[in-house]
């Protein structure tokens, strides 16, 4: 079975009063990082607890050295989710407004703890829960504290160091998951500096959404990335972005499509660009 697992809102509505459900609200705007907190407080999923982007899913940035998403340190994010009630055995569904992108982090993050079992997107996020007319409430929950205890897989991860020295591999295959025009350069609206890695496919990560905002099925999944891949091992394909959020998107996505899992460059673009001696194309 793939790593990757989505819910129906419909199952989620039929599981909500299971014992060691927990429900992670991550919604999030880069342009206001104040957006997913203010949302989760006017309404949201009952029961689920808000998961900060940058607060909780995220390390502090260090100018000139990180990109603008760090991985979070573990033994922090362990206590977070023990604080928000995770168990070993807890089921976990994640949401956001619908694409996915937040939510499929905080998937990663899990996987690279250690948490493989019960983890779920909720396909099509809050905006399908909604438009399903399912309940929402504005209620602070109070979990009791989990027992999770993880710990992180580094064969997850490759650094920027390792991906340097791998950009002209044969067997390397790398995947963007910015839209066109900022992985060609012809804008940039966040970082300071334009382009992509060199040897990189552009792969935006809302290609792995049908027009309703949900996942592609599988095997529409595993043709869109097949053709990028071209036999190249899944182990050896590297994700990014602009900053290892939305790469997870498409190791989501990836996955989802029974292809195995891929390492992701958790700095990305925003910290490959920290340095001026790497190569930009």
């Amino acid at each position: 079975m793939p790593l990757a697992q989505l819910m129906t809102p419909d199952r989620l509505a039929e599981r909500m009063d299971e014992p060691g459900l927990v429900i992670l609200d991550c919604r999030f705007a880069l342009d206001d990082s104040d957006y997913g907190r203010r949302s989760h407080a006017q309404a949201h999923i009952p029961g689920a607890i808000f998961a900060d982007l940058e607060q909780d899913l995220s390390g502090p940035v260090r100018p000139g050295v990180t990109g603008r998403h760090p991985l979070p340190d573990p033994r922090a994010l362990q206590a977070t989710l023990r604080r928000w009630g995770v168990d070993q055995d807890s089921q976990i569904v994640l949401y956001d407004d619908g694409p996915g992108a937040f939510a499929a982090r905080a998937w990663w993050l899990l996987l690279w703890l250690g948490k493989r079992d019960g983890v779920y997107l909720l396909d099509g996020g809050f905006k399908a829960w909604s438009e399903a007319n399912l309940p929402v409430n504005s209620e602070a929950p109070e979990p009791s504290a989990g027992n999770f205890a993880g710990h992180p897989d580094p064969s997850l991860l490759i650094d920027a160091e390792t991906l340097a020295q791998r950009l002209e591999d044969p067997t390397l295959a790398l995947l963007d998951a910015r839209a066109l025009p900022r992985f060609l350069g012809e804008v940039e609206p966040i970082d300071p500096v334009a382009g992509h890695i060199p040897g990189a496919s552009c792969m935006p990560f809302t290609d792995n959404l049908d027009a309703q905002g949900r996942f592609l099925p599988p095997e529409q999944l595993r043709q869109r990335f097949e053709k990028v891949l071209g036999g190249k091992p899944t182990e050896q394909t590297v994700v990014y972005c602009g900053s290892g959020v939305t790469a997870c998107h498409n190791a989501f996505a990836i996955s989802l499509a029974g292809l195995g899992l891929p390492r992701l460059y958790a700095g990305s673009w925003s910290e490959w660009i920290t340095e001026p001696q790497r190569p930009i194309a």
